[in-house]
């Protein structure tokens, strides 16, 4: 039988933040924000780096890595910010590259990017 452990958000919103099931880690939509919660705006490769700073944090904080990841979801606000983003993106993947999704969608806070991913922890 497995155990589902949910952590909830900081804000108030109704969703958690990060939600454990069995040996998977799945994290809410994460959108450019600095470590202290303020909003980053900027070039496609700021917003990206402060989303991978999170998610890192998150990971961590759970006992995982980007290594663990196994599928990435992210919406983009500008298909023009495709190379941009994936600029970034191949910088913390490398050779470990996840099953992905890419979308266009208009996303809160004027945000250009916003990335949910998926780990497996065992």
């Amino acid at each position: 039988m497995s155990s589902i452990v949910r952590y909830p958000g900081t804000k108030p919103l109704p969703l958690s933040r990060a939600v454990r099931a069995g040996g998977f880690i799945f994290l809410s939509g994460v959108l450019p924000a600095d470590a202290a919660g303020q909003r980053v705006r900027g070039h496609i490769r700021e917003e990206t780096s402060a989303v991978f700073q999170q998610i890192k944090a998150l990971l961590t904080g759970l006992g995982a890595s980007l290594r663990d990841v196994v599928r990435v979801t992210v919406w983009l606000d500008d298909m023009a910010d495709f190379a941009g983003f994936n600029e970034v993106y191949a910088s913390h993947f490398r050779d470990d590259l996840p099953a992905r999704s890419t979308v266009q969608a208009g996303l809160k806070m004027g945000a250009k990017v916003e990335v949910e991913v998926q780990a497996w922890v065992g």
